[in-house]
Formats: C-alpha cells, structure tokens, sequence
C-alpha cells in the first residue's frame, strides 16, 4: 500500500488560519477529502494521513470524522493540550477513536526551548502509554531542544516533518545536518520527506537544490525510518502534487524498488500502525 504521510485538510478560516499569508494566497480556500482524493488516484497513492493544522480538540474530532467518512485516510495526527493537568483523561477519552495515531503541536511557532520543557517532555511522555507517536515540527533552530527530548522519552516513536525545514533557499546545511545525524542516532525517531519544496525558492527551484539535504537523511536515518508526504496543500505555494511527489520518487529510484516501497508507505503503515486495505 502507497501512503502519502503528510497532508491536511480545512474550512478555512481567516482568523484561525491566519498563518496563510498574503503570498500564500493560492492556498486560502477549503481543502477536503473529495479535493484529494483523485489526486491521490493519479499519483498511484493508496492513501494518507492527516496531520492537525490547528491548536484544538475540534481540529482532531474533524479530521477523525473526515477518516471516518472517507477510505483515503488512513490514519489522523491530531492535537491535544500536552501541557494539561487533566492530559491523562484527555487522552484516554480521545483513544476511543481508533483512526487518532499520534499528536502534533505546531511547536515552530514556540519558542526554541519549548520541547525541553519539563511540562512538554512530561506530556509527551504519556502517549507511550496509548501507543501513540508524537510528529515533531520545528524550525533548524529548535533542533537542539528536540534533540533533548527524543533523548528523554524512547519509549515513544517520534517523526520529524518536512526534514525539520533545513533553510534550503539559503543554502545552509552543515549546523542542521549536524544535528540531524545525532537525532538520528536514537532508533525511535523517523523522518518524513515532506515540505522541501516550501523552504525553496518558490518560483524558482530544482530538483538539484533538494538532493544534498535528502542525502543527509537517507545518510542518517536509512531506509527503513524514511517515509514520503506531500505537505499538500501547502506544497501548492510552490509546486503542485505531482511535481512534489516526483521529487522524492526521482531521488529514491536510485536506491531501487524495495527501498522505494519502505519510503512511499510500508514504513508509514509500521510507524503509525495504519489498516492496510
């Protein structure tokens, strides 16, 4: 089974999606399963997981209710207070919805020590006991703070999205690939291939300027803690679905068809222990 392991869905909202700026214009609509789904179909993907946008409970139940309606998702990243007194309660009555695989925090918005923080790590440490995974979004400079926590909790699985956003426009990776390899080093922490295509030049990118930086992580991680997402729709600011996805299949095809497979879904459907039909 092909799996896209990154991608998201909205009503937008002006307000609470703020966060789209005025040159992300392309992407201030509503973006829905039934908008998906024949994308998917063209690209030979068999489904995906839907990572949380939002700070909410609500943002969770809608994407479990959009899982529960549609067969393309296979699985939700949602969100929850990680912080909260009442975290254990929490998070036992939301594991009564199956399609919920792990949480998220939009934590590059936090400040760098933010997943240092005792309350944080303390948080994250209790999805262990759900057997939920933890998708860990940063930005170069918070690399040293999720260093601490993977570090500080290995009993559960972590994910890095979209490479922890390496500052490939400008070229940089010596301080983030340092980082990345001693991440890298702790067994429980995988990294996805998703949102390079953001952190390029958005008008004016090749794929040569992504290689170096996928080389630091199969370098790193190895095949076996790779997976594929597309970051859609937020990949549209920059490139479309297809032309995302050929990025990383143009790239893997060198390592041949097995590791191929383990990238575009058998290491998704094991990490977030997905229903493969």
């Amino acid at each position: 089974m092909t799996i896209d392991a990154h991608q998201h869905f909205w009503h937008f909202d002006p307000v609470r999606d703020s966060w789209i700026t005025d040159d992300m214009a392309i992407i201030r609509r509503d973006f829905l399963p039934a908008d998906l789904e024949p994308i998917l179909a063209q690209n030979g993907i068999d489904g995906c997981v839907a990572v949380q946008a939002s700070q909410s409970e609500a943002e969770t139940i809608f994407l479990v209710r959009m899982a529960q309606t549609y067969d393309i998702i296979k699985g939700v990243v949602g969100w929850v207070d990680l912080q909260s007194a009442q975290l254990p309660e929490r998070l036992q009555h939301l594991s009564h919805y199956k399609e919920i695989k792990g949480y998220r925090h939009i934590a590059q918005s936090e400040p760098d020590d933010f997943l240092a923080r005792p309350a944080v790590v303390a948080g994250i440490r209790q999805l262990a006991n759900f057997g939920l995974t933890y998708d860990i979004l940063i930005h170069p400079t918070q690399l040293k703070a999720a260093l601490h926590l993977v570090r500080a909790v290995p009993d559960v699985s972590f994910v890095i999205d979209h490479l922890a956003k390496p500052y490939i426009k400008k070229r940089e990776i010596s301080r983030w690939s340092n980082f990345i390899a001693e991440i890298a080093k702790n067994k429980n922490v995988s990294c996805k291939l998703s949102g390079m295509v953001t952190e390029g030049d958005w008008q004016d990118w090749s794929k040569k300027d992504f290689f170096p930086y996928m080389d630091v992580i199969f370098e790193n991680f190895g095949p076996d803690r790779i997976m594929f997402g597309s970051d859609w729709p937020v990949c549209l600011v920059a490139a479309n679905y297809t032309q995302v996805k050929t990025l990383v299949d143009e790239y893997v095809s060198d390592w041949g068809e097995e590791v191929r497979a383990k990238v575009f879904g058998v290491n998704a459907v094991s990490f977030y222990n997905l229903p493969q039909y």
